[in-house]
């Protein structure tokens, strides 16, 4: 070989043993491949190498099952190949050299197993060979699972701390499966109360005892390698309760535990709490260490008139299924709210309806009067009647009260009527007629509606 072909094909070689790795790998597989049972599978090989710069390449591949050592499947050399006999006749394999890949043409159980790829490589030096045995391949053959079912146990409702449940997730077909447990869409966190140790593939959850936040929608996920399928919800509901227990009331102003009404108001309360089924509720009266139940069910009725100043009184709760009960207690004071009420409305933005009527009906009326006084006593009518006048007549002196006291009787306005150097105050309409006396400086008054001639007595004093 020339000296620079020698050097190009050593060159060639480093290049090709850099990418093939520190260990001389040639070509590269994957490790584990899962198949679907009654599906062809392929086993892919890549080449590390490129196929041009090869004068030679053999190899074969082997496979083993757990109970039993390699066996041949198929020999290769360059194009053309040698499958063995068993294989042949039973058509399992297919291999189109010099591709490395071996095709599975139809899976079952048999075919699971390690399946190892030897392969052997002469470069153009003929100086050297490259031989890889490291391409180990796990083959899976799986069934793929059905849809799962849930069954619960007991199927009724049960008691809260008191009864337990089973629930077991199954699938009809399917190899290697393993389940997973979903409440409400979330997966369900085991511990405590809730287990799926029973079943090594995770089928049983067992909650013991069951509680409040136990009630959902629960679904279970089968799976293995190849599948994966979710049942139907099956919904848990339990019984618990009462938590939570409260007394409201639309009447009366509330500080804490404690309720003022108005004497004689009619209130009523309500009695709530969270509970299944829901609870039955007793009202009791403790005033003066005298314990008395006064009635049943979930409102209780108090005339005010009928109460003494101050009442205590107390709200049970029980649940016939769970037999557990809870009260709470309250106290009802008759007194009228006076500035408390109006300043509760007041922090409370509020506005009696009463109030509202009564704040209405008076503005009405104010308007009704102010109409009514503009349409008696229009004052630029009286100013244009004035002015109107002939100006002696303006000019005349006006009797006093010692001459007629009885023509001076009225009601008077006094109008300002501004110089030549003022701001004009007066309408343009108002002074249209005063032209002749604009040097006029005083003020002018008239009797704006006279009272009839003959006054009484009564009114003249």
């Amino acid at each position: 070989m020339e000296p620079v072909g020698r050097a190009a094909f050593l060159l060639s070689y480093a290049v090709i043993f850099l990418l093939a790795g520190a260990d001389s790998t040639l070509v590269r597989a994957p490790h584990v491949l899962h198949g679907v049972y009654g599906q062809p599978l392929l086993l892919p090989v890549e080449h590390l190498f490129r196929v041009e710069d090869m004068v030679e390449v053999q190899g074969y591949w082997l496979f083993r099952t757990r109970a039993h050592d390699f066996t041949q499947l198929v020999t290769f050399m360059n194009n053309k190949s040698i499958v063995e006999m068993e294989a042949k006749m039973n058509n399992r394999f297919s291999f189109h050299p010099p591709n490395a890949s071996l095709l599975i043409n139809r899976l079952d159980e048999s075919m699971e197993g390690d399946y190892k790829l030897v392969i052997s490589v002469i470069f153009p030096s003929r100086t050297g060979m490259v031989k890889d045995n490291d391409n180990l391949v796990h083959v899976t053959v799986d069934v793929p699972v059905s849809t799962p079912a849930v069954e619960m146990s007991p199927a009724a409702e049960v008691v809260e701390d008191r009864d337990s449940v089973v629930l077991r997730c199954s699938a009809e077909n399917g190899t290697r499966v393993v389940y997973e447990w979903y409440r409400n869409g979330s997966p369900v966190r085991t511990g405590g109360r809730l287990s799926n140790s029973s079943a090594p593939d995770g089928s049983i959850l067992t909650i013991s005892p069951v509680r409040k936040e136990d009630i959902g929608d629960y679904t279970c996920a089968a799976k293995n390698n190849v599948s994966l399928k979710t049942s139907l919800p099956v919904p848990l509901s339990v019984f618990y309760g009462p938590y939570n227990l409260a007394v409201s009331s639309d009447q009366g102003l509330r500080t804490g535990a404690v309720f003022t009404v108005n004497p004689g108001e009619l209130v009523f309360f309500d009695c709530s709490a969270d509970s299944n089924p829901p609870n039955s509720c007793a009202w009791i009266s403790e005033t003066n260490n005298d314990t008395e139940v006064i009635t049943t069910g979930r409102r209780f009725e108090v005339m005010a008139y009928k109460l003494a100043h101050t009442e205590e009184y107390v709200c049970r709760a029980f649940n016939n299924v769970t037999q557990k009960q809870d009260e709470t207690r309250f106290t009802l004071v008759v007194a009228s709210w006076g500035a408390g009420k109006e300043k509760h409305f007041q922090e409370g933005s509020f506005v009696s309806p009463l109030a509202a009527i009564a704040v209405s009906s008076l503005l009405i009326i104010g308007c009704m009067l102010l109409v009514m006084f503009r349409k008696t006593c229009h004052p630029q009518r009286v100013i244009m009647k004035i002015y109107n006048r002939p100006l002696t007549e303006q000019k005349g002196p006006h009797l006093s009260g010692h001459e007629d006291a009885t023509e001076d009787f009225g009601i008077y306005e006094f109008v300002s009527i501004p110089g030549k150097a003022e701001s004009t105050r007066a309408s343009s309409k108002s002074l249209v007629r005063l032209d002749s006396v604009q040097d006029l400086h005083t003020t002018i008054y008239d009797v704006i509606r006279h009272i009839p001639e003959t006054p009484t007595q009564s009114l003249l004093k």
